[in-house]
Formats: structure tokens, C-alpha cells, sequence
């Protein structure tokens, strides 16, 4: 949550609650599940950025990105920081990827590689990595997936982020 906005755990619960009934929303229901969220939306503050994040959401998850960018980008001038912050930027960052923006999400993704690690991290390498291969640079990205996923093999953690490096730096 956004400091200082005044919203309580009760319209939390309910954002979450709503969420965990997307998949009883099928395609022919899109519109349904974004005016669930919508009169959630509608309990917020006028300048809230929880109001378009979770809008961008809605229209992002069910399948229209063009429509969520311009909410995206909305909540983060207003002001949407932290946890969710992040997640507004990645998905972003997906959304402009899947709009032939891959270059804009690269730019936006980028910066997040040296940002506090949180359980987010690898959503972001995942994220780059996609916008990376729209991009034509597939040793990047693949980089950063294979970086990415070392730390959670049982076995060849080292050689796998070695090699992952190696896409990237030459062997001196």
C-alpha cells in the first residue's frame, strides 16, 4: 500500500478475495470480473494510484495490454511505490512488450535489476528476458533466465550462473 492512503485491510481483503475468483471469470465474463473491480476502485480516493493499478490489472489479465498500459503509467505518476510499485513496472513493462513496445519495457525493466531484492526478482529477470528476445537479444535474456534460476537447482548452482554469465562476458 501507498503511504498515506487510506485504505484499510477490509478493501484489501476484498481486492484479494476478487483476484482469487479471476478464474471463475472465463473470456465471455472479461467484463464482468473488470466491473468487479471497478466498484472496488470506485471505494478509493479520486487521486488513489491503487484506483488505475488495479483497473490496469484487470484489463491487462483479461487479455487487452493496450488498454492497461495508459493505467500503468497512471498509477506510477501518481505515485504507486514499494511492493506494488513493482509489480505495476513489470507488468508494464509485459504489457508494452505485447504492444511491439519491448524497447520501452527494457527501459523501464532495467533499472529494477539493482533494486532491493525482494520475491519479485525473478518476475523482473523473466520479464527482461522476454523483452530482450523481442528484441532480437536472445543471449541477454537468456542470461538472465539461466542467472535467475541457479539459485534454485538442487545441484550445478555454480557452473549454471557461470555459464549464464559467460553468454554475456567474454572468457578472459
Amino acid at each position: 500500500m501507498c503511504e498515506g492512503d487510506p485504505v484499510n485491510q477490509d478493501w484489501e481483503d476484498r481486492v484479494t478475495a476478487a483476484w482469487a475468483s479471476f478464474d471463475d471469470y472465463p473470456e465471455e465474463r472479461a467484463r464482468e470480473f473488470r466491473d468487479l473491480i471497478d466498484k472496488l476502485v470506485a471505494e478509493l480516493p479520486e487521486d488513489s494510484p491503487l484506483g488505475p493499478f488495479e483497473r490496469a490489472c484487470a484489463w491487462d489479465s483479461t487479455g487487452h495490454s493496450d488498454r492497461a498500459v495508459p493505467l500503468y503509467r497512471e498509477a506510477l505518476a501518481r505515485g504507486l511505490d514499494g511492493y506494488k510499485g513493482r509489480r505495476a513496472r513489470i507488468q508494464l513493462s509485459s504489457s508494452l512488450r505485447n504492444t511491439g513496445r519491448a524497447e520501452e519495457g527494457v527501459a523501464l525493466l532495467t533499472p529494477e535489476l539493482d533494486a532491493p531484492s525482494d520475491e519479485l526478482d525473478d518476475a523482473v529477470r523473466a520479464c527482461l528476458a522476454l523483452c530482450l528476445s523481442s528484441l532480437g537479444r536472445d543471449r541477454e535474456g537468456l542470461s538472465l533466465v539461466l542467472g535467475a534460476l541457479a539459485p534454485h537447482l538442487p545441484r550445478y548452482q555454480r557452473s549454471t550462473a557461470n555459464y549464464a554469465r559467460l553468454l554475456v562476458e567474454p572468457e578472459e
